[in-house]
């Protein structure tokens, strides 16, 4: 009995596609004359009315921008191009406890007209997903050990 819940918890997390065990989120973004961030739930589900706070590379402790993001999941800035706001611009997505942070480099003499796209989103590590899948491994055996155990043995 204990191999078949074995087995069957084993074939419900191959079965199950990485996309639905968790609900992260990934923010890309394209420069152009300003810079347009597009942010996504990691199943491609756009963040749509997201709250988005953008920092300055001159005081990242205090917001430059806020607002929010649109139906599609988009947010478009004009960064300020004095010396002193050349590096990384932080910005930050939150949604429902969901949220990502990304850095977009400013270099100075950097045409901003170029267009370029890049993703923030770093996903999980390998040994993410090992420990991610080890523990629920370990769930399905031990539910299993306490529903399989006899009666007997089992408390009133």
């Amino acid at each position: 009995m204990i191999r078949f819940y074995f087995f069957l918890s084993l074939l419900a997390l191959i079965a199950v596609p990485e996309k639905t065990l968790a609900h992260g989120a990934n923010i890309e973004y394209r420069q152009t004359a300003a810079i347009t961030i597009e942010a996504k739930y990691d199943d491609g589900t756009p963040m749509a009315n997201a709250q988005v706070v953008v920092y300055a590379p001159s005081d990242r402790a205090t917001p430059w921008l806020k607002g929010t993001t649109d139906e599609s999941g988009n947010f478009t800035f004009v960064p300020d191009t004095k010396p002193e706001n050349i590096g990384d611009w932080d910005v930050k997505v939150r949604q429902s406890g969901h949220g990502d942070i990304t850095s977009i480099p400013l270099s100075e003499g950097e045409n901003v007209a170029d267009t370029q796209l890049a993703s923030g989103g770093r996903g999980y590590t390998s040994a993410q997903k090992a420990i991610m899948a080890a523990a629920g491994i370990w769930g399905f055996i031990g539910t299993a050990l306490y529903f399989s155990r006899s009666k007997s043995s089992k408390l009133d």
